[in-house]
């Protein structure tokens, strides 16, 4: 248990050596962490909802502070993190370490950071006896797909009273971030046939036949880039559609039989990315397809979702939103990585928003790294936040 002394930086900074310690790399459980942050919150007189996946390996966890016939606010952490390989590390990764003016650890800044300042938060919280509720929302698997938060965002939107802004704690260097890209990840599996490369017309070459829909899609990413649509609040103004991995071929003087690739589509929240994937599978099925069919009818392409995740629009005009106005950082535009903002927006119908401390610039590195200052930052703008909530009729 927590020394009930430590002022409220010093709390955050062991909570987060208690997270770190936890490796939650995706393909791992995190239900010790879990149990973890159930304990203490309880502690504090909070009572936690588990929302345990398929396998019952990984688990969501929701817990109301406040009163609930009202809208609240959404504070929004991921628990697990990217993996954390020896090679580049001069510290233990599951070991916090302080240095510098700088807290060493995986997770550290991406994005246990914020989850032991939400934390760290929570007597205050109590005590204020605030008139709106927060929920503290941890969730499981956001590094390889956003897979827990949807159940997370469905569980609220199914409250009496949902609540009416999500705040995601992504590191941006306590900086405002007002939207972000979807992502589609997919595969395509090309079947053709083999045989003697000197025989190559009387064989489906598969890796040909990958090239021309590599093309393809190289060729609506140049219409993203020349026709839009566009919003300038981006770094890169419009969508994007790349090939990101490709294989295929057994030998030099062997027509391949075989070849797969992935590609993705990052797309603004006013593009819809799926329509342009049907367009392009129309295409592929109604062309090429048939073309390699003549050759040999047992030939085809397959394309198959990896993983996805939605746009996140701009929640700047929600009610939500506008009673926090005067107390929110500066705004630093919008982003084309992704973060669950998008989920609770799309899924759960709740305006949101991303700030958080720590720089995405340190995450999924060796020797990730978070600054103390950005924890104290962090915490002011919570304690702020609080304020507002108690004030709030």
């Amino acid at each position: 248990m927590l020394d009930s002394n430590l002022s409220p930086l010093e709390r955050t900074k062991q909570i987060l050596s208690d997270l770190v310690s936890f490796d939650t790399t995706s393909h791992k459980s995190n239900l010790e962490l879990i149990d973890f942050v159930v304990d203490y919150l309880d502690a504090f007189g909070v009572s936690a909802t588990i929302l345990t996946d398929q396998t019952g390996k990984k688990a969501n966890l929701v817990a109301a502070i406040g009163p609930q016939d009202r809208p609240g606010i959404v504070l929004s952490g991921h628990t697990d993190v990217v993996p954390a390989l020896e090679e580049g590390w001069r510290t233990r990764p599951f070991e916090l370490v302080e240095t510098a003016g700088r807290l060493v650890g995986r997770g550290s800044c991406d994005m246990k950071g914020f989850v032991a300042c939400v934390l760290a938060m929570v007597p205050e919280f109590v005590e204020a006896r605030i008139n709106r509720p927060i929920w503290i929302c941890l969730s499981h698997d956001e590094e390889v797909g956003c897979l827990g938060a949807p159940t997370i965002a469905s569980w609220l939107a199914k409250r009496t009273v949902p609540p009416f802004l999500a705040i995601v704690g992504e590191p941006t260097e306590m900086r405002l971030v007002t939207g972000q890209k979807g992502k589609i990840a997919m595969r395509c599996h090309v079947h053709g046939t083999s045989g003697h490369s000197s025989f190559a017309p009387d064989h489906v070459n598969a890796v040909d036949y990958a090239a021309r829909i590599v093309s393809l899609i190289a060729a609506r990413a140049e219409r993203f880039r020349c026709e839009g649509p566009f919003d300038p609040d981006f770094t890169v103004p419009h969508s994007t559609m790349l090939a990101t991995m490709i294989q295929g071929g057994v030998a030099t003087n062997i027509t391949p039989e075989k070849c797969s690739f992935t590609f993705e589509i990052r797309s603004l929240p006013v593009h819809d990315a799926r329509a342009e994937l049907a367009e392009l599978m129309t295409e592929v099925a109604g062309t090429l397809v048939p073309e390699m069919q003549e050759i040999n009818p047992a030939t085809g392409v397959v394309f198959e979702e990896i993983f996805s995740y939605p746009a996140m629009g701009d929640g700047t005009d929600s009610m939500g939103f506008l009673l926090f106005r005067d107390i929110m950082p500066d705004w630093s535009g919008k982003v084309s990585y992704g973060s669950e903002g998008g989920v609770f927006e799309q899924v759960g119908g709740i305006p949101s928003i991303i700030v958080g401390p720590g720089s995405i610039a340190q995450a999924h590195k060796p020797g990730e790294f978070i600054e103390i200052e950005q924890l104290d930052k962090c915490l002011g703008f919570l304690r702020q936040m609080t304020g507002r909530l108690k004030q709030s009729n």
